[in-house]
């Protein structure tokens, strides 16, 4: 086992791997609605390292439970990050094409911001299995880790978002949208390579 430097500093660079996806939808984010609030954007990196901080205990939990009938559908998980991340962005994407963007910033729904989080956060599924030699407790304090820094991160994504969309509005979905469609062909690439 680690010791304890070690085994933050492993977590919190686990945690800045994990939560690029994150900062990118959060840039994204950023980007789309500009006048954000501070308490909006508080609660929105909430949702991303809440589930930064999920997955890879469901992934221990997995482990410890029920990893041989897991396994079966493990590779299948990006792709449906993927899929999500697709919807999301390709909406963006035609209502900055086709001019449907109101003069107003448009907030993020629930849902979409549900969606955001399971599908940037999904392949931290897999850190479950890569700390499943750690106990109960060490799981739980690497997964804390883990949020802590997407937290961070995300909060500096919608930062740099609000920045930037201020200066662009008029094209800030196509932009947004690109980055959610960019990040999910990535995820797409990379879970085909696994099948290959």
């Amino acid at each position: 086992m680690p010791n304890a430097f070690t085994f933050v500093l492993e977590s919190a660079l686990l945690g800045v791997g994990l939560a690029m996806d994150a900062f990118s939808v959060s840039l994204a984010n950023g980007l789309r609605e500009p006048g954000m609030r501070l308490g909006r954007r508080l609660g929105m990196a909430g949702v991303y390292a809440l589930f930064q901080f999920a997955m890879p205990v469901i992934g221990w939990l997995l482990v410890h439970t029920v990893a041989e009938h897991f396994a079966a559908v493990q590779g299948y998980i990006p792709l449906i990050g993927a899929a999500l991340l697709f919807t999301i962005g390709g909406k963006m994407l035609l209502e900055g094409i086709r001019g449907d963007e109101p003069q107003e910033e448009v907030r993020l729904g629930s849902a979409a911001l549900l969606l955001q989080g399971v599908a940037t956060s999904i392949d931290a599924l897999s850190v479950g299995f890569a700390i499943a030699a750690y106990s109960a407790s060490m799981a739980l304090a690497c997964a804390l880790i883990i949020a802590a820094v997407t937290y961070g991160i995300c909060l500096l994504g919608i930062r740099l978002g609000r920045i930037f969309g201020l200066r662009l509005s008029s094209g800030a979905s196509l932009l947004g949208g690109g980055i959610l469609v960019f990040i999910g062909l990535r995820i797409l690439l990379v879970a085909l390579k696994s099948f290959t």
